[in-house]
């Protein structure tokens, strides 16, 4: 009884602290302060990482995503984006052991003007995958959450650097 009491207090003093200290968590979108107000996304409309970088610039507030190039303040050019597998490891007997997955963008952003405001970026994320022959399935499917894991650090890491563009 006596040690649930301090843990609650513990726990109250941890809070209290956390929150004195100006800790904030921060939300899945970053909340990043964008130095434009309208952006045009050239990603093709299938692209799932066009999908989810226009979720979480809609989530901050103040940035509009134009469907039209010409009415937008920034543009955002995909020069390439592709996935990536190759051979790691190999066993005793020749066979795969591990893959690395590899996740590949490269970017620029311009101004209505073209005026470049972000030179040709390139961003690449590794992520190593163990192999095993008798479970094909589950490996495929653990391949797929990697490369969704990956997207998801791709749009964080892109929505910094727009973050980071200083206006001309």
């Amino acid at each position: 009884m006596k040690t649930n009491m301090v843990r609650v207090i513990l726990a109250l003093l941890a809070a209290a602290i956390l929150a004195g200290c100006g800790f904030q968590l921060r939300g899945s979108n970053g909340q990043y302060n964008m130095p434009f107000k309208s952006i045009y996304l050239a990603f093709a409309e299938t692209s799932p990482l066009g999908t989810e970088l226009k979720r979480n610039l809609r989530a901050g507030d103040g940035v509009r995503i134009e469907p039209d190039a010409s009415k937008a303040e920034a543009l955002f050019d995909v020069l390439s984006e592709s996935r990536g597998k190759a051979i790691l490891s190999l066993n005793s007997l020749g066979r795969v052991r591990e893959y690395s997955l590899s996740y590949t963008l490269v970017f620029r952003v311009r101004n209505a003007n073209n005026k470049e405001l972000l030179a040709p970026t390139e961003i690449t994320l590794r992520r190593n995958i163990a192999f095993d022959e008798s479970q094909v399935l589950a490996k495929e499917s653990e391949e797929q959450l990697l490369y969704r894991d990956m997207q998801a650090d791709l749009v964080q890491q892109i929505l910094r650097r727009l973050a980071a563009i200083k206006p001309v």
